[in-house]
């Protein structure tokens, strides 16, 4: 099979798997610092290399999901709290392996900040292909309070770094079917000459 056959089909089969789906197997840290790596080389403008990561393994998980629902307790509105929402934060650390919080922090103002989130964003399509080629199940959120300041708060960012999500990394015995509801010709221009 050649290279582009191999990343044609990892990129393919890439899904999203909610945690409630994963199954409580626990990732070696091994292959979790293998998906860093392979996050550090986005690609970056100017080498800003803008990425960063916090990782909960072990017990970490289920305290950060707990503090995380805390968060979401304290913040929300009372009117518009829900303590389903409050559970579910919880509940997905509960099968999950690995959360890897992901952040760009932001070095260099002479950069578009529209180009280091693409850097970041890069960074973490790469975890995110990484884990499908080495069968963990994730998902991408920026559910819950993962948006809100009081989460910028938490992990002492300053103002012009933003949080891009959290990665629940898991192992799952459900196959999930892709799809794309948008025919590729629908998103495509070409212009040629001739």
């Amino acid at each position: 099979m050649s290279n582009f056959a191999i990343l044609a089909d990892i990129i393919k089969t890439r899904r999203t798997t909610k945690p409630s789906l994963f199954n409580g197997g626990k990732i070696p840290d091994e292959q979790i610092e293998q998906l860093l790596e392979l996050a550090d080389w986005a690609p970056t403008h100017t080498f800003s290399e803008p990425w960063r990561f916090v990782v909960y393994s072990g017990d970490k998980v289920n305290e950060f999901s707990k503090q995380h629902a805390l968060l979401y307790q304290q913040f929300a509105p009372v009117e518009k709290f829900m303590q389903g929402k409050f559970d579910g934060i919880i509940a997905n650390g509960e099968k999950s392996s690995h959360i890897i919080f992901c952040i760009m922090k932001r070095s260099n103002e002479k950069i578009p900040v529209i180009e280091e989130i693409a850097a970041a964003s890069c960074a973490i399509q790469n975890i995110l292909l990484g884990a499908t080629a080495l069968n963990i199940a994730s998902l991408w959120s920026t559910g819950g309070m993962v948006l809100h300041p009081a989460m910028k708060n938490h992990f002492k960012l300053d103002e012009q770094d933003e949080i891009l999500g959290q990665l629940f990394l898991g192992y799952s015995d459900e196959k999930i079917e892709g799809k794309r509801k948008i025919p590729l010709g629908e998103k495509i221009a070409w212009e040629k000459l001739g």
